[in-house]
């Protein structure tokens, strides 16, 4: 790929405004050919692919080109000449000295770089819009061209947006394909090392950093909480070992500072049967952990039979597991039930799961009906305050165990990672990139405007962090360029997402980071909205751009027409397609199970096929449509 910026998908607005009567306003500056003259100095003007017709102020000869200025709408439209007559021959050099001479305009490298763009590109723009975009692109990031810039500032004519830096870097960094997960980590490390950070702010933003660049954390330290119970449980593993793991969940705040090999069993059955927090609403087997403890007699036998059905319709639990469950019941149900019989019974049912819990690491992304995995309930089983900071505990497990040097710790976490890389599959995936977008914060200015559950929840994502520690004076500057950069992502990503009419366009840039390795996710959706206001799957344009680690720079451009889809991946390597061809049935029945229908699959180069497929067939058509609007608005 020649560049690590997208070319936005058109949505249709330039052919719609090209279809559209040239309206004249008053101070207005276009070029145009004069195709015939009448009387009263009444003139037919060629403008692109329209006409018009006006007043000339003073004579002139068909067939000559220039720049007019619209001088009077009412009662007639008026026009003087700003330029001097111009042949198609003429360079655009001097094109563009006699517009910065005839309008006033600073004479610098930038003024010229700008007119040469909107020249070229036939753009309406007014004197006060040069001035302004000259300023804003000699505040251009080193790190981007001045064709980049001249782009931005055109989307920002087009579009009616504020003439300001942030936009204007919006619209840069939001083009970029490439390099926010690195950014990320960049700043992750930045502000862990800075002290002038208040501590709360601090703690929140690294946390927030570290969803974004490790999605799959939370399963790793449920992972790794399951092992480390494993290895407690496991009488055939050595002393030093099991103790390990114990200090493990103590330093993590699982189990209680007093907590020993022989104890913490019952510390933890402790702490569920006085909790006053509801934890798990029924039905789930944890709630009846709890409930069994503060049970009366009466209550029993309806209780065991919940449990029952309970263990009998459970998704995750292994057939093995269940068995030992349910003979549990059974031995329970053929004794006198006293309140010593019922508390034995609790204790054993309540390490029961435990054991069965922590053995149900390669089913860790499926979820009950209140949306809990088994690593949450097995959280809940240890420490039942835990349930309103599942993700945090786990986490903060996760990172208590990288940071530890001792060996078997160290091999709990390979073999964390190794079982939560096992278990990926789609619904993965899909997971991930859900609490990536969640964290980044993509929605918070909509949340001021709706009545959302989830208002918290966006106030704690990245976005509104970010604008926080930018406006504290004290932030060190390295640490405000970094966040400002971000910032201009996230910004970035809602300047180039839009609508027009049932034409919508939706970016996003998708850090990912999967054990060790970034990935780079740029995400351009383009379609149409039904008359419910919901998208019409039958028809779409999908752009992915990925820069992965082995794969490097990759586009793949999914059309769908009817539920027929066609693929097209570009990439330079060159037997990329070899690769694939296992996965293709696999890519088609899973289209299918969808109700979509995959009509080919094709692999490019982006040298050859790029140019003319998918970048220069959408510059041609833009360009099409826009010769038949006006050059100039001053």
């Amino acid at each position: 790929m020649t560049s690590t910026s997208f070319n936005p998908i058109q949505l249709q607005q330039t052919t719609m405004q090209s279809q559209q009567p040239l309206s004249l306003k008053q101070g207005q500056v276009f070029h145009g050919t004069i195709k015939k003259l009448y009387p009263d100095q009444m003139a037919e003007i060629q403008v692109g692919n329209q006409k018009l017709f006006a007043k000339l102020e003073t004579p002139l000869k068909a067939g000559d080109s220039h720049f007019f200025q619209v001088t009077t709408i009412n009662p007639q439209a008026e026009i003087k000449v700003v330029s001097g007559p111009m042949q198609p021959t003429q360079p655009m050099l001097t094109q563009i000295n006699q517009l910065m001479e005839s309008m006033n305009l600073p004479k610098s490298a930038e003024m010229q770089t700008l007119l040469a763009h909107f020249i070229k590109n036939q753009l309406p723009i007014t004197k006060e819009t040069l001035i302004q975009a000259e300023n804003l692109l000699k505040s251009m990031p080193k790190e981007f061209q001045t064709q980049e810039a001249a782009v931005a500032i055109q989307k920002m004519v087009e579009a009616k947006m504020p003439f300001t830096k942030e936009v204007f870097h919006g619209l840069l960094y939001g083009a970029k394909t490439n390099g926010i997960a690195g950014e990320i980590s960049n700043l992750t490390k930045l502000i862990m090392n800075d002290s002038t950070i208040l501590s709360e702010a601090k703690t929140n933003l690294v946390q927030t950093l570290q969803s974004i660049i490790k999605p799959f954390q939370h399963e790793v330290g449920g992972a790794i909480l399951s092992k480390s119970i494993q290895s407690i449980m496991n009488q055939n593993e050595t002393i030093p070992n099991r103790l390990e793991a114990l200090n493990l969940l103590k330093e993590s705040n699982i189990l209680p500072q007093n907590a020993t090999l022989s104890n913490w069993m019952s510390l933890s059955f402790a702490k569920v049967s006085s909790s006053t927090n509801p934890g798990f609403s029924s039905p789930a087997l944890n709630a009846v952990v709890q409930n069994i403890a503060a049970t009366n007699v009466e209550e029993l036998p309806r209780m065991l039979q919940q449990l029952k059905t309970l263990v009998d319709e459970d998704s995750v639990l292994s057939e093995q597991q269940k068995q030992q469950i349910l003979q549990l019941v059974n031995r329970f149900e053929a004794l006198p039930k006293t309140e010593a019989t019922i508390t034995l019974f609790a204790k054993q049912f309540h390490e029961q799961l435990i054991k069965a819990f922590s053995e149900q690491g390669t089913k860790m992304f499926e979820v009950d009906q209140q949306g809990y995995s088994k690593k949450d309930q097995l959280l809940y089983l240890l420490k039942p305050e835990a349930i309103t900071s599942l993700n945090a505990t786990h986490v903060n497990i996760a990172k208590n165990a990288d940071n530890s040097t001792v060996p078997f710790i160290q091999n709990l976490v390979s073999q964390a990672d190794g079982q939560v890389q096992a278990a990926i599959d789609s619904k993965a995936m899909e997971h991930a990139i859900k609490t990536v977008l969640r964290s980044l914060g993509l929605s918070y200015e909509a949340t001021f405007h709706s009545k959302a559950d989830n208002i918290q929840e966006n106030i704690q994502s990245l976005k509104p962090q970010l604008l926080s520690l930018l406006q504290d004076m004290n932030t060190p500057s390295t640490v405000r360029e970094g966040a400002e950069h971000i910032l201009s992502r996230l910004n970035g990503m809602q300047l180039h997402s839009g609508e027009n009419g049932v034409q919508h366009q939706l970016v996003m840039q998708i850090p990912l980071h999967f054990f060790g390795k970034n990935t780079d996710a740029t995400v351009q959706w383009n379609g149409r909205m039904k008359e419910n206001g919901k998208i019409d799957s039958n028809y779409a344009r999908i752009l992915f751009y990925l820069d992965m680690e082995n794969l490097n720079e990759t586009m793949i451009d999914m059309q769908v027409q009817n539920r027929i889809v066609t693929i097209n991946v570009y990439n330079e390597h060159n037997n990329l397609e070899i690769l694939a061809n296992p996965l293709k049935q696999t890519l088609k029945d899973g289209l299918l199970e969808k109700d979509y229908q995959l009509s080919g699959l094709f692999f490019k180069q982006f040298e050859r096929d790029i140019p003319q497929t998918v970048i220069a067939k959408s510059k041609h058509n833009q360009d099409q449509n826009k010769k038949s609007g006006v050059d100039f608005r001053i």
